[in-house]
């Protein structure tokens, strides 16, 4: 896989590193690390943290394989492969776990290592369910209007590939600050933009939000990607490849690819469950949310709405990242909050609240408008407090008011699927899909608006 985080210097920099007179190479290592220090990037496929629990395909697989070798693991996310090669040449790291480019300027510096990939960068387009997709060939581009992000590797590419047409492409470029690729996709789906350019398992992840979009025509030639240690360290090599290709790591890394690309997203719709004429919200569980909600002063609507938002009202949910029950605790929070079984909703519930009740106090001195705070609770239930706080530091670099949701902190949200700005200093927790955390927020507090008219306190 190639990562979006791959900036166009990479080959002008490891050029330039490879010009420079040829230093020693270190011995190669006679027994594994005390320690698997891996390197790897933020992203939606790599490396992420939702919910205050580490995520990625990468990063499970890098777990995996830590415990199958019965040594430690250590991850630190750099903010480029550039970063990423040079901790590897340093001996800051041992491991890359993230798609490295398998290029003649990257093999000096690295020795693939695990199951090897090819990706390629794809047409995003939009088409309806179940019929073919408009464009089928790139000949077909010329007259088309396709938006990029402005000095991007898809920039680019689709230069290069107007070139190669005889030009005719009507290329469109946003700044990169501005808008991250899954937004790009995003405004494909609703229809706001034609087409965009993204690599093709970004596009096959975010594109598994929208029923309407086809990823499948490419517009580059294939690029081969793997892990990879340093060209020396031979035996780290052999035992990662022997312990990935075993059985039992290649079908947990299918479930993950399964999970990762086939996710359960949030519904879209509006709320088709919920018969305000019954005079109730739920199929049974209003009563455990009047019980609990005013432990935390909340209307038993509002808590409602939240568990509608997060289940559907359904206490045997199960999420992609393994949140579970009528509230989608993740498991190491269930425990903290004492829920011993996930699938009861009255546990799932207490639970719940108990989370919302530190949640509230965590962030009852820096935002002060106890009805203001409700939505950065919410916000930090979803994404968890750690990118919240990233979102109200970004917020004041930029300007804004870190005190107030909409269109300040919620601005900022969006901006951290933004490599520009989840690789900000001051951002500590790297990437996140704001979009998702947005939307949730919005839903919650709208939901509540209508239960609020329909049902009594």
């Amino acid at each position: 896989m190639k990562h979006f985080l791959l900036l166009i210097g990479l080959g002008l920099l490891l050029a330039a590193a490879c010009s420079k007179p040829a230093s020693t190479p270190p011995p190669a290592p006679s027994s594994l690390p005390d320690t698997l220090r891996v390197g790897t990037l933020y992203s939606p496929a790599s490396f992420f943290i939702y919910r205050g629990d580490s995520l990625g395909i990468d990063f499970t697989m890098a777990r995996n394989l830590a415990d199958s070798l019965h040594i430690p693991l250590k991850v630190v996310a750099k903010p480029s492969m550039q970063a990423l090669i040079a901790a590897l040449d340093s001996g800051q790291i041992n491991l890359i776990a993230a798609p490295v480019p398998i290029t003649s300027l990257t093999l000096p510096h690295i020795r693939p290592v695990g199951n090897e990939r090819a990706t390629r960068q794809v047409l995003v387009q939009r088409v309806h369910p179940g019929d073919t997709a408009e464009i089928a060939d790139v000949t077909q581009l010329p007259g088309r209007e396709v938006t990029v992000a402005a000095n991007s590797k898809y920039e680019q590419r689709l230069r290069n590939l107007n070139d190669e047409l005889g030009g005719g492409i009507r290329i469109v470029t946003v700044p990169a600050d501005s808008l991250a690729p899954e937004d790009l996709v995003d405004m494909v789906a609703s229809g706001k933009i034609d087409y965009t350019i993204l690599d093709s398992d970004l596009a096959n992840l975010h594109g598994a939000y929208h029923a309407n979009l086809d990823t499948h025509l490419p517009v580059s030639l294939d690029q081969r990607v793997a892990w990879a240690v340093a060209p020396t360290d031979s035996l780290l090599a052999a035992k990662i490849t022997a312990n990935i290709e075993t059985p039992a790591m290649q079908t947990a890394y299918l479930d993950l690819l399964k999970r990762y690309y086939q996710l359960e997203k949030l519904p879209s719709t509006t709320y088709g469950k919920i018969d305000f004429a019954k005079g109730r919200m739920s199929p049974g569980y209003d009563a455990i949310f009047r019980r609990y909600a005013p432990s935390i002063n909340w209307d038993w609507r509002l808590l409602a709405a939240q568990a509608y938002t997060e289940s559907n009202f359904n206490p045997q949910a199960r999420s992609f990242a393994g949140a579970r029950g009528l509230m989608q605790l993740m498991p190491s929070t269930g425990r903290t909050y004492g829920v011993s079984n996930p699938f009861s909703p009255e546990q799932s519930v207490r639970g719940a609240v108990n989370l919302l009740d530190d949640l509230n106090r965590q962030f009852a001195a820096k935002v002060p408008d106890p009805q203001e705070r409700v939505k950065f609770v919410l916000a930090s239930y979803n994404a968890g407090p750690g990118h919240i706080y990233d979102a109200m530091r970004l917020s004041r670099k930029l300007g804004l008011d870190p005190t107030k949701w909409d269109g300040n902190v919620a601005r900022a949200v969006l901006m951290l699927a933004n490599p520009v700005h989840f690789n900000d200093p001051v951002v500590k927790y790297g990437y996140l899909r704001g979009r998702e955390t947005n939307d949730y927020v919005s839903r919650i507090l709208d939901l509540y608006t209508l239960a609020s008219l329909a049902l009594p306190a």
